[in-house]
C-alpha cells in the first residue's frame, strides 16, 4: 500500500508516470474508490458548502472514466486505458485534499478583501498543478508533446464543466 501510495505522490509531482503502474482492472477499481472516498473525507471534515457536491463527485468519477475511454480507443491506444486512467485517479487522489480545501477557503472568504487575492492565488497554483500532473501523464500515455496534452487536458476540464452545468441547470 504505501508503495502505491508513493507511486502516485511521485506521479503528482511528475517524475514518473502511468507506465510505472501496474496494468489492473482491481487496482483501477481500487484507486478510483480511494479517490471518491478521500473526497467523500475532506468534503465531510470542512464545513458545508451548499450544493450537491456528492452527486457533482459522481458524475466527476463516471465523466473520468468515459473521457479515457473514448480518448485513447479514438487515438487507437485502447491498451494505456489501466494504467492511464489509474495514474489519473491516483494523482488526483494524492492532491484531492489541497484542491477541495482551496476551493472551500475561495468561498470561504470570496468577500474578504484581505484575504481573496492570496488565497485565489493559492487555488490557482493548485489547479496549475493539477495541469501539469494531468499533462505529465498524457504525454507518457499518448506519446504526444506538452502543448497538444495541455490542450487535451483543458479540454477535458472544459467538457467536464460543461456536463456539471448541464446536469445541475435543467429544471426537474
Amino acid at each position: 500500500m504505501k508503495e502505491l501510495v508513493r507511486l502516485f505522490v511521485q506521479i503528482a509531482v511528475m517524475r514518473k508516470g502511468p507506465q510505472d503502474v501496474p496494468a489492473s482492472v482491481a487496482l483501477l477499481a481500487a484507486t478510483a474508490a480511494a479517490f471518491f472516498l478521500i473526497n467523500c473525507l475532506v468534503s465531510v471534515v470542512l464545513p458545508p458548502i451548499p450544493g450537491p457536491w456528492l452527486t457533482q463527485l459522481v458524475i466527476e468519477v463516471v465523466f473520468t472514466f468515459a473521457w479515457y475511454a473514448l480518448l485513447l480507443k479514438i487515438l487507437r491506444r485502447p491498451e494505456r486505458f489501466l494504467q492511464t486512467t489509474t495514474a489519473v485517479f491516483g494523482y488526483q487522489a494524492v492532491l484531492a485534499p489541497l484542491s477541495i480545501a482551496a476551493v472551500w477557503l475561495v468561498r470561504r472568504y470570496a468577500d474578504d478583501d484581505m484575504w481573496r487575492l492570496p488565497i485565489s492565488l493559492l487555488a490557482l497554483a493548485i489547479v496549475v498543478w493539477q495541469v501539469a500532473a494531468n499533462t505529465s501523464v498524457l504525454k507518457a500515455a499518448l506519446e504526444w508533446g506538452t502543448p497538444a496534452c495541455v490542450a487535451l487536458v483543458i479540454l477535458q476540464n472544459l467538457a467536464e464543466q460543461i456536463l456539471l452545468l448541464y446536469v445541475f441547470s435543467v429544471p426537474g
